[in-house]
């Protein structure tokens, strides 16, 4: 009789909330076990007793993916708890709408700590663990992470980074037996913008300013992007809306920087407000005179 397979460990950043929470109930239906980082440790425990109560084993972790050496501590808490580790899933992340000449030096700087270095940070002490496992590493990036996003200047540096690490990581690691998914969502019914920062990095900027007319529910995301990871996907364009951008940024640049202007201005003149500097001409300076700020989204990513 062939060896029963232990129940694969899946570790989510930014499980809190968002993408996270419904990745982590998704991948709970198949009975993983799972590890739950997030800032917000009220809600990862919420989370955790959940999870417990329907017989999935769960461990909450509380942690900042911009400090690395809690994310190494983490990591280490994996291998005590559970041995082993099958797939790495780098979600957390926050956003900024401002256009680029009214975004801060030090905006700029909150995005790639979160969105960019967070990510190396989970993943280089993920690595000797997924070598052994064969395992896999998943990357939530964003339509921005290939093309651009008017508006979002800081969010989509960040993100077309995280394409460039990973995508190198991949070819380093394939013959070492570990995978690399790349994720690029549209727009997803989170509560990621309305946590934004501004150009100054004010975080709460957006207010409720509209996102787009229609959005993929989290729980229908997170169905696709676990379907793409047990494929082995090396990039997942989990929407209709993702595989158009993606073939005609590739097309015609031009004509996606048009169709990208025109979708836009139907949202109501909320581009307008990001971009205008209306939050402030003097952002760049008060970014860096102010303390940086704690946003809570770090642990609750979305898209």
């Amino acid at each position: 009789m062939a060896a029963t397979q232990p129940a694969p460990v899946v570790a989510i950043t930014g499980a809190a909330g968002g993408i996270g929470s419904a990745l982590a109930r998704r991948w709970a239906r198949d009975g993983a076990q799972l590890v739950l980082l997030d800032r917000d440790q009220d809600a990862l425990d919420a989370l955790a007793r959940e999870f417990t109560a329907a017989g999935i084993e769960a461990v909450a972790i509380g942690c900042d993916i911009t400090d690395e050496a809690a994310c190494r501590a983490a990591l280490r808490r994996v291998q005590e708890v559970f041995g082993r580790l099958d797939v790495l899933v780098n979600n957390a992340g926050i956003t900024a709408l401002a256009a680029f000449e009214h975004t801060a030096p030090a905006t700029f700087r909150r995005l790639w700590e979160v969105n960019f270095l967070g990510a190396i940070h989970c993943t280089l002490p993920a690595l000797p663990l997924l070598e052994r496992s064969g395992g896999q590493v998943v990357v939530i990036s964003s339509v921005a992470g290939f093309a651009p996003l008017l508006g979002r200047a800081a969010y989509a540096a960040s993100k077309h980074a995280l394409h460039g690490a990973f995508d190198t990581l991949r070819a380093e690691w394939a013959a070492r037996g570990v995978g690399v998914t790349i994720v690029c969502p549209s727009y997803t019914d989170t509560a990621i913008v309305r946590r934004a920062l501004d150009g100054a990095g004010r975080a709460g900027a957006a207010g409720d300013a509209p996102v787009a007319s229609r959005m993929m529910a989290p729980s229908v995301l997170a169905d696709r992007i676990v379907a793409g990871v047990r494929r082995r996907r090396r990039l997942l364009l989990p929407s209709w809306t993702a595989r158009g951008a993606w073939w005609v940024s590739r097309v015609s640049g031009a004509l996606y920087d048009r169709l990208m202007r025109r979708n836009q201005a139907r949202m109501q003149g909320a581009v307008a407000r990001w971009t205008d500097g209306s939050r402030g001409s003097d952002s760049r300076r008060a970014a860096d005179s102010r303390p940086r700020p704690r946003s809570d989204s770090v642990g609750c990513s979305s898209r």
